[in-house]
């Protein structure tokens, strides 16, 4: 539970990869493909599949690496530039930027005839597969799925599989249950005359029978796959050892429970029905089984991502319950570091401690829903930076601090940025701060009809930035789980997203800026997409979005003359929200400050 501080272990990135290239030779590989991933396509990975940062140091939570005889590279996006820079061995591991070559353009360039390239086919999707396999025909050389993961061999300490308890997620946070899950996914079926449909993903098994786990830190799941059958039962691969009798009762019959290592064996039992799978998540161990078998595949998305993306009015309710409760401990925490970081004696490390240490006084919190990004200065330039007892730098007067931090709670979880001025802030800072929340307002207070999807929205964040020559390389937004992944697709605010967004979809608003080497700036809020609604005047319905994260924002950092009217207008009913709701529900100290630091402006 909570964070690990402890430096990343990166000095033997050589000495590994060398090992790894012995192992490759013996199996006559001259590559292998490591993604950051395991057999569930999640974006957190137990530590038993943690391949890629034990190979290279690299611990983002997004990237993937290649190995081949004479070079290696590390892919990643925008997110992850300067980190896998700091990260990596620069004289064994390359680092890409996805945004400048392709993993398939990269193998197009540094591969020839006779090259054979290995990938653990539990590790790579069909999609990914089929990518890679292109790319390799053109320069004559072949991919070719491995028995087992030749990082493995190799990896003399890997920690065992994860053993996390399973845990009955009640009704009274689910709002649905399972049986009802089930038979309203499983109708979905009729119009495809599906058998069955193969559930990799551990959101969507966790989400369709109502249940969570310990397996991943910081995400309550059980890693699982599943079958769900066209008469609404599931046939449930699990470590057997992790639920008990209650929990067994709370599945109910309809649900058959299997060790895990039964999954292929009963793949390979499906001769010819028609079987669902999701071409972007399934393993491609799994697509082999069942064409091996005779199965009938048939390609569609999940179909529990969209029915788990709309929260039901019980998952609304538990979310704004907690965002409260969240924006409470956000509050004190603001309080505490606003009256201690003038005297330059705090640390990254110690922040992050503090803030935990608020969230856990609720009484109500399981876990943090992601490591605590606490980044001071150069550190919040790097979007996704991770501290460690290394990199701890003071909190001192002149630059800017970025939080990005959240909690999982039963009936909830949070995902909230904060970036507080250290000392006085400069001008500079003040002009970026302000137009990040422009952009933040702009989503705040959007007005579209059915049928918008994520990149519309995404442009709307980045108009203010746009007509500066400022930009930033990550998405506007990411949907959010419901005590499940703090990241959730099928929807997102970003330049890939296209998706509609639907009413109970939960998303974040999180624009930024970022200046290499100097500050980072992101402002984020999570809210709710509204049912459609006609406005005032209009003759067509429009939906909107409710902000649910209740935390102060720094008006030190804001320049008034860059907002216009509405803008200044809605960041003061903003402010006059969160006093009046936190403002009962903390002591008389932390209640002056917070009406100090809500003030209207003009």
């Amino acid at each position: 539970m909570y964070q690990s501080f402890e430096t990343p272990s990166h000095p033997h990135g050589a000495e590994r990869l060398a090992h790894l290239r012995v192992e490759l030779s013996k199996r006559g590989l001259t590559g292998f493909i490591v993604p950051r991933s395991d057999a569930h396509q999640g974006e957190y990975v137990p530590a038993r599949d943690e391949r890629l940062r034990w190979l290279t140091g690299f611990t983002g939570s997004a990237g993937l690496g290649i190995v081949l005889s004479d070079r290696a590279g590390v892919f990643v996006d925008g997110r992850y530039t300067l980190q896998a820079q700091a990260q990596l061995d620069g004289e064994a591991f390359e680092t890409v930027a996805i945004a400048d070559i392709s993993t398939e353009a990269w193998l197009h360039t540094h591969t020839e005839t006779g090259d054979i390239i290995g990938f653990d086919p539990w590790l790579i999707t069909p999609h990914q597969r089929e990518a890679y396999q292109q790319a390799l025909t053109a320069t004559g050389a072949t991919l070719r799925a491995e028995p087992s993961n030749p990082i493995d061999a190799v990896w003399s300490d890997q920690p065992a599989a994860p053993s996390g308890a399973v845990r009955a997620h009640p009704l009274q946070f689910a709002g649905v249950s399972s049986l009802d899950k089930r038979q309203t996914v499983s109708e979905t079926f009729a119009g495809q005359s599906l058998d069955a449909f193969v559930l990799t993903l551990p959101d969507s098994i966790n989400w369709l029978l109502n249940i969570r786990g310990e397996d991943i830190g910081h995400t309550p799941v059980v890693l699982a796959f599943a079958i769900l059958n066209a008469d609404a039962t599931v046939d449930l691969f699990v470590d057997e050892d992790k639920i008990d009798g209650p929990v067994r009762t709370h599945l109910g019959d309809d649900i058959r429970i299997h060790p895990t290592d039964a999954f292929l064996t009963t793949l390979s039992l499906m001769q010819n029905r028609r079987i669902g799978l999701e071409r972007a998540s399934v393993p491609v161990a799994v697509e082999v089984a069942l064409r091996d078998t005779g199965a009938e595949i048939i390609w569609l998305r999940d179909p529990c991502s969209f029915p788990k993306a709309r929260k039901n009015a019980t998952e609304q309710a538990g979310s704004r319950a907690a965002h409260l409760r969240d924006g409470v401990a956000m509050t004190r925490f603001l309080c505490w570091l606003d009256r201690k970081s003038g005297a330059g004696q705090l640390k990254e490390i110690k922040v992050a401690k503090r803030l935990e240490k608020y969230r856990a006084e609720t009484g109500k919190l399981r876990d943090i829903s992601f490591d605590t990004i606490s980044a001071y200065g150069p550190h919040g330039a790097q979007p996704h930076y991770r501290v460690s007892r290394e990199t701890n730098l003071t909190l001192t007067p002149g630059s800017l601090y970025l939080i990005d931090s959240g909690g999982q709670y039963v009936d909830g979880t949070t995902d909230i940025t904060r970036v507080i001025a250290i000392g006085e802030p400069t001008a500079e800072h003040r002009r970026a701060f302000t137009l990040v929340l422009k952009g933040m307002i702009t989503v705040s207070r959007a007005l579209f009809p059915a049928g918008t999807t994520g990149v519309q929205i995404d442009t709307m964040a980045r108009m203010a930035l746009w007509s500066n020559g400022m930009e930033f390389d990550h998405g506007t937004g990411h949907g959010v789980g419901s005590y499940l992944g703090v990241h959730e697709g099928p929807a997102s605010l970003s330049k890939r997203g296209t998706v509609a967004l639907e009413p109970g979809m939960l998303l974040s608003n999180e624009p930024g800026y970022y200046k290499a080497g100097d500050f980072g700036i992101r402002i984020e809020n999570l809210v709710f997409v509204n049912p459609p609604s006609i406005p005032e005047g209009g003759d067509r319905e429009m939906m909107s979005f409710e902000t649910l994260t209740l935390a102060p924002i720094d008006l030190r950092l804001v320049e008034p003359t860059l907002l216009s009217a509405d803008e200044i207008d809605w960041l003061n009913h903003y402010h006059k929200r969160v006093r009046e709701e936190i403002a009962p529900l903390v002591d008389d100290s932390t209640r002056e400050w917070l009406v100090a630091a809500t003030e209207e402006i003009s």
